[in-house]
């Protein structure tokens, strides 16, 4: 999708990544920094799509607190980012970054009701936090 589309592909990738479906916003990154693609653009396009869709699902996550409750404790990836969020509150965006779990914690940090600055502040910037080290590890390994 990324050789196909560019910018709009991997924001598009990076955004449905950062939901609960199982895409790879890293992979697509990855391959739109060895594709070509200018260092800035992958990481600012990337980044502003995973941002993004947490910040959808947390406002999900807000507005749709009773459905979303449930469908969580349905799932045991989504009972344990509840139980996190519940237990250690902001601590629990620590875990945002992480692959199966971080995504439907950025949606029980929505339930939960935390502060939306705080979790900007940490969801998002550990998620940008994990493209720039993605990207100077591509560096290194260009270098």
């Amino acid at each position: 999708m990324v050789e196909s589309y560019g910018a709009f592909g991997l924001f598009v990738l990076a955004f449905l990544a950062a939901t609960i479906l199982p895409f790879s916003s890293e992979a697509a990154f990855v391959g739109a920094l060895y594709g070509g693609m200018s260092e800035g653009l992958a990481f600012g396009v990337a980044s502003l799509g995973n941002v993004l869709a947490i910040i959808l699902n947390y406002v999900l996550g807000r507005w749709l607190r009773e459905r979303f409750h449930t469908k969580l404790e349905a799932s045991s990836s989504g009972r344990k980012a509840l139980g996190f969020s519940h237990k250690y509150g902001v601590w629990a965006l620590i875990l945002t970054p992480l692959p199966i779990i971080g995504d439907p914690v950025t949606l029980a940090a929505g339930v939960a009701r935390l502060n939306f600055w705080t979790f900007l502040l940490i969801a998002g910037g550990l998620r940008i936090g994990r493209y720039a080290l993605i990207l100077y590890l591509f560096q290194f390994a260009r270098s």
